[in-house]
């Protein structure tokens, strides 16, 4: 039985599936919408929002957490920036799931996973 175990495995190993979050995020972040299957987008919902709050906390320590985990420090700078202050009165919530149908190669369920205004 799998009671209290959280996370989905994806069928990757942990560095695959870590690796996979990470391009997620940072897509999502640089692009504010992207495409995927709904389980990934579950996953990948949580880690953006965490980043997110990381740029609204500002400070050196948030920043180095957030580089750790986005690949492009353009993106880095952009969250701390733009996103920021975009979302400084939100206390939360800054993404948001629209299902699309199922994927026509496999029927896996496609969503949209995206940034709120």
């Amino acid at each position: 039985m799998r009671h209290k175990v959280a996370g989905r495995k994806l069928g990757r190993d942990s560095g695959h599936r870590r690796a996979l979050y990470r391009n997620l995020v940072t897509d999502l972040l640089n692009y504010e919408k992207i495409t995927t299957t709904e389980a990934k987008a579950k996953e990948v919902r949580g880690l953006a929002e965490r980043m997110i709050t990381f740029g609204k906390e500002g400070g050196l320590p948030s920043r180095h957490r957030a580089l750790s985990f986005i690949l492009d420090k353009k993106v880095t700078a952009k969250v701390f920036s733009d996103l920021a202050s975009r979302y400084a009165e939100r206390p939360g919530g800054y993404t948001r799931i629209i299902k699309l149908g199922p994927r026509l190669g496999d029927g896996a369920p496609m969503v949209r996973l995206e940034l709120v205004e």
